[in-house]
Order: structure tokens, then C-alpha cells, then sequence
């Protein structure tokens, strides 16, 4: 995995930067109810999306949690006393707090589905009856679009998906949510191409194929043969699941 708190000064630039983080946003709200009074942002990040949150709902009270150091002062200074350094696994909150809560490209992080579990268990706990939880999906396969550098990577080693679909559904129905609607939203300015997906390769980016290594050299040297080295392919489109905390009674 990558190192967060390295990642944490070039984060918003090689994530897409503000029309990435508007277009999260947008998609996100549309789950909240107008009538929420508190929302908590788990892994909110360098609180690029969670700003967002905040400023298009000022009565919404946005809480922002991180567990890396450093994308959690810049968070901070973004919505200054509103964010705090935290694991998602141990939400340090009282049950039945937030009317929503979202985990916006978490889930694929994790090690294994026991952290998985962990996190949508503390979510569903500290939700309040009639409360929504939001979580991103599929990220890892939202950014194979079909192109010719997917054609490259098809054979790559892939960690399993922490944060399919089917999975996170199970988990949420376990702690006693039900489904409550799917959204859909583009990765502005993500699109890979040739030259940068061989940097990410070099750099550690995908995880399964350490830097130096002759596998990860190969693929380097198949994807520096592709033509348009620096022209971006298609942005990936990620994908947003909600699900409602029964409300008591």
C-alpha cells in the first residue's frame, strides 16, 4: 500500500484535483437527506470532497476523519476543528450520532475482509435510525476502461477486491442496513496514459508488482511501446452505493 503521509502534498493533483473531488461530492449528496444535521467523512483524506460536503450544505455539520498524519492537517486546514486523527476500525463516537456517514475510496485499501467488516460494522454503529451510510465500490476496476494500457495490464497479479459490490452489500446487510441506491460519477482528470501509468508502475502505484522487480520492468517496457505516450485514455467512472439504517419502530 501506499505511504499516505508521502502521498499526502501531490494527493489532490494525481487524484483529479477540484473536478474530481465535485463531482464525488455531488454524488454523495445526492444520498443525504436535506434534513441531516451531521455527516462523518471516514478516510477523509486531504478533506478535498469533505470541504465540499460542507460548504453545500451549511447546516450540515461535516466531521472529517483520517488515519494518516498528514492528510489529516490538510484536512484540518480546509475545515479547521472538524477533523481528527483516527482508525476507521475504532470510530471514537458514540453509537447513533451521525444522520450519514461515507467512506469514499476506503474499502479497496484494506487488507483483507476483516477490515472491511470492521469498518461498515463502526459505520452502522454509529449511525442514527434512518441514517445513510455511503461508500465508493469497485474502485480498482472502475479505472480499466478497455484501453490499449489495459490490454497491457490485463495479466498483472491483482490483490483481491476488498470493496465489491456483492461483498460490502453482505457486510452492510449483516449490521443491519438495507440498500438504498447506486450513483455513478466520472474520475475527472484520471484518465491514465502510457507515460504516467509506467511512472505509477516505477513508483510502487500497483501493489502487486513491486518496483524493480522483471515483472514490473516488463510491463514498463510493453507499456513504452504504446503509442501516444502522453495522451490520457478514458477517465474511469466510479461507482457509489448507499444504504439506510432502519429507522426504530
Amino acid at each position: 500500500m501506499l505511504d499516505y503521509d508521502k502521498e499526502a502534498d501531490a494527493y489532490d493533483a494525481t487524484r483529479g484535483g477540484e473536478p474530481r473531488a465535485a463531482a464525488a461530492a455531488e454524488a454523495v449528496l445526492g444520498f443525504v437527506p436535506q434534513d441531516a444535521r451531521g455527516l462523518l467523512d471516514v478516510a477523509c483524506g486531504t478533506g478535498i470532497v469533505t470541504r465540499r460536503l460542507a460548504a453545500a450544505r451549511p447546516a450540515l455539520g461535516v466531521t472529517g476523519l483520517d488515519a494518516a498524519p498528514a492528510m489529516a492537517r490538510r484536512a484540518a486546514a480546509r475545515l479547521p476543528g472538524a477533523v481528527l486523527l483516527a482508525d476507521s476500525r475504532q470510530l471514537p463516537f458514540p453509537d447513533g450520532v451521525f444522520d450519514a456517514v461515507t467512506t469514499v475510496w476506503l474499502l479497496h485499501l484494506v487488507d483483507g475482509p476483516a477490515d472491511a467488516r470492521a469498518i461498515i460494522a463502526e459505520c452502522a454503529r454509529v449511525l442514527r435510525p434512518g441514517g445513510v451510510y455511503i461508500t465508493t465500490v469497485d474502485k480498482a476496476a472502475a479505472h480499466d476502461v478497455g484501453s490499449d494500457i489495459d490490454a497491457v495490464l490485463a495479466a498483472r497479479p491483482r490483490r483481491p477486491a476488498q470493496d465489491s459490490p456483492d461483498q460490502v452489500g453482505a457486510y452492510a446487510g449483516e449490521f443491519g442496513l438495507r440498500p438504498a441506491g447506486t450513483a455513478r460519477f466520472r474520475g475527472h482528470g484520471q484518465g491514465r496514459s502510457p507515460s504516467s501509468t509506467t511512472a505509477d508502475l516505477r513508483r510502487g502505484w500497483f501493489t502487486m508488482l513491486p518496483p524493480g522487480e522483471p515483472l514490473t520492468e516488463r510491463f514498463a517496457a510493453e507499456l513504452e511501446l504504446l503509442p501516444d505516450q502522453e495522451r490520457p485514455r478514458a477517465d474511469p467512472e466510479f461507482t457509489i452505493l448507499a444504504f439506510r439504517k432502519p429507522s426504530a419502530g
